[in-house]
């Protein structure tokens, strides 16, 4: 009986062909491999809800807007218990709302240190 191990080791070197570093295929594959695309699905995606995140914020924003435009304008505290928003929070959307809003705000402060913010005409 002979082993087929032994029978590779008695092989010629010059009958076995030497190894590539590249392998050798087909284009074609690869060619088609290329150009195949995930099919679609034809399952319709659910519908969007009408409250997203965008329209309850330009709310928050429009509300800010009316409570600075009164006449006396409007404390920090009347801003975030409206909008439920954290004083930092409502700070700095003040400052964005001067700055990009295109709106000239007037901040003061009375006698007891409450800020007012009031939209300039």
């Amino acid at each position: 009986m002979s082993h087929p191990t032994i029978e590779a080791e008695k092989t010629p070197a010059a009958a076995v062909p030497p190894a590539t570093s590249k392998a050798k295929s087909n284009p074609r594959a690869k060619a088609a491999k290329r150009t195949k695309k995930a099919k679609r699905s034809t399952k319709p995606k659910p519908a969007r809800k009408a409250t997203s995140a965008a329209s309850e914020r330009s709310n928050k924003k429009a509300k800010v807007i009316a409570l600075m435009q009164r006449s006396k304008g409007a404390t920090l505290a009347e801003i975030m218990e409206t909008t439920g928003w954290q004083a930092h929070t409502v700070r700095g959307f003040v400052s964005l709302l001067a700055s990009k809003g295109g709106l000239k705000i007037e901040s003061s402060k009375n006698n007891a240190g409450v800020r007012t913010y009031k939209t300039a005409k």
